[in-house]
């Protein structure tokens, strides 16, 4: 079985295992007293391999890499949320039932199968033999001339023994992974600035940085999203110069592609290259500078809108916020929209009226998740008037006439691409709306989306934009490269997000 999703046709089967070619052999020389317990063992163990490759097969599907059997098994929980998220709590019980009760029947019947045929070849010995023989020729023939009939899936197969070894191998990497990770954090260039020196270029500013889910490099430059979400970058662009605004934008390469959306905010944030959840636990759990407490020490009042966080977060207090808003206190009325707790216009709204609109407020510094991009793209708010948003109520009956949580693979991506267009208008429609001089925007992809939406080979590039009324905030990033307007070019700069934040501190410090 080939270990991407992309490559799992009917063709990519006709291949000559080396494992059973090797198997056959040694049942029929082991001794029968041990037969039965070596192949039975051989069977588990293959049992095991199979469903750590449907694992990889997943996680390459999803997060475009392999599952890692250290530093992977957290992830688990977030999975059964997402499920829960968009196909209800019933559905998120029935697919652990079955998840759990597949594991387990793959490696029990794959040990009774392997029993049964090693008896099937110890009565036809000769015949056994022989055929072994055969496809051992086959195989030795097939490696040499490269035979293939799917690209990159060979006839002459020893995959189960790759994943083994592969496997082992990255066991090894992520159990020293911790110790280079800390070797990495504990350089900070920033740690002893002092105050007064940090972000002097943004006092009394209002920064929103705002990541946008999902919003990768295909969205802006692949030929079925393009056509519909660069001519919103364009109108945005034109839109905000006619109302005295003024953006830059490049691009980033996130740590993580198709979900994990935590990892790309805690490397932005923290300068730090966080790609995992040992790293991510490792992190929250350290004094390492963000960018949340460069504000706060720069005198800002500093706030979190997380509208997809239902239930504690104690990861709030490293980041350094003075208020983190989550869907508990947000006061949101309206219907979810499938994973969305609630429209990003109702987020950017309850900012603005709750943070900006008060007459005494100093410099306020926000970090939001904007989550109306999320997947499954089953159902889409609509931007309504922002005197209308008030407490969500006129959201309550958006989105429905759906009959499935996952829209069919045609239609999921049209959505992919209307979810992005409705974020990226919303936040046009924001600055329009309520920006003045005090006001930087900073918007950005966490990731880019899963390979069912890219197709397979995508970067993991997304875009990033800042947009500013004050020309002195832009002319600090003028030797960037960055690309005028809402769109970064083709041929704009790439930086590894975790290189964001000493950049950011560079250009606005004192």
């Amino acid at each position: 079985m080939p270990d991407e999703f992309a490559r799992l046709t009917p063709l990519a089967f006709v291949r000559v295992p080396i494992e059973g070619v090797v198997g056959v052999a040694l049942v029929l020389v082991v001794p029968a007293r041990w037969r039965r317990l070596a192949a039975g063992t051989a069977g588990a163990v293959l049992g095991v391999l199979t469903v750590l490759k449907v694992m990889d097969i997943g996680f390459d599907a999803v997060l475009v890499r392999p599952f890692d059997l250290v530093l992977d098994w957290p992830l688990l929980r977030p999975a059964v949320e997402f499920v829960s998220g968009s196909a209800g709590p019933a559905g998120a019980i029935g697919a652990v039932i079955v998840v759990v009760l597949l594991t387990a029947g793959v490696v029990v019947l794959m040990a009774l199968a392997a029993v049964r045929l090693s008896r099937v070849a110890v009565r036809h010995d000769r015949k056994a033999a022989g055929v072994a023989a055969v496809l051992g020729v086959t195989w030795a023939v097939c490696a040499a001339f490269g035979v293939r009939f799917v690209d990159g899936v060979p006839v002459a197969s020893g995959s189960a023994a790759v994943l083994a070894y592969d496997h082992a191998r990255a066991v090894r990497t992520s159990l020293n992974d911790k110790k280079e990770f800390a070797k990495a954090s504990a350089v900070d260039a920033f740690r002893n600035t002092p105050n007064d020196k940090l972000l002097t270029g943004l006092r009394d500013k209002n920064v929103l940085l705002a990541f946008v889910e999902s919003y990768g490099r295909s969205a802006v430059e692949s030929p079925q999203y393009a056509p519909g979400v660069d001519p919103v970058l364009d109108d945005g662009t034109r839109r905000l110069r006619a109302a005295g605004f003024s953006a830059r934008s490049g691009w980033l390469t996130s740590p993580t592609a198709g979900g994990g959306s935590w990892l790309a905010h805690s490397t932005l944030l923290s300068g730090l290259w966080v790609d995992n959840q040992q790293r991510y636990r490792t992190l929250v759990n350290s004094d390492r500078l963000t960018l949340n407490q460069a504000f706060h020490r720069a005198s800002a009042r500093t706030v979190a809108l997380m509208p997809a966080i239902t239930r504690a977060w104690p990861e709030g207090s490293f980041y350094g916020y003075d208020k983190v808003y989550d869907y508990r206190n947000l006061g949101y009325k309206g219907s979810r929209f499938s994973f969305a707790t609630m429209p990003d216009q109702y987020t950017l709204s309850f900012f603005q009226r709750t943070e900006l609109a008060r007459k005494d407020h100093g410099p306020v510094m926000a970090e939001t998740a904007l989550v109306s991009s999320h997947a499954p793209w089953a159902s889409i708010p609509r931007l309504v008037p922002w005197d209308a948003v008030g407490d969500g109520t006129v959201f309550k009956d958006m989105g429905k006439g759906y009959d499935a949580p996952w829209p069919s693979g045609g239609r999921m991506r049209d959505e992919y691409r209307k979810s992005i267009e409705y974020t990226l208008n919303t936040l046009v429609s924001y600055v329009e709306t309520y920006g003045d001089d005090d006001t930087v925007l900073v918007f950005l992809g966490d990731h880019q989306p899963a390979p069912l939406i890219t197709g397979a080979g995508a970067s993991r590039d997304v875009p990033i934009t800042i947009v500013a009324k004050d020309k002195a905030v832009l002319d600090k990033v003028s030797g960037w490269g960055w690309q005028d307007g809402l769109r970064p070019a083709r041929n704009s700069p790439v930086w590894p997000m975790s290189a964001f934040r000493d950049r950011f501190l560079t250009a606005f410090g004192g």
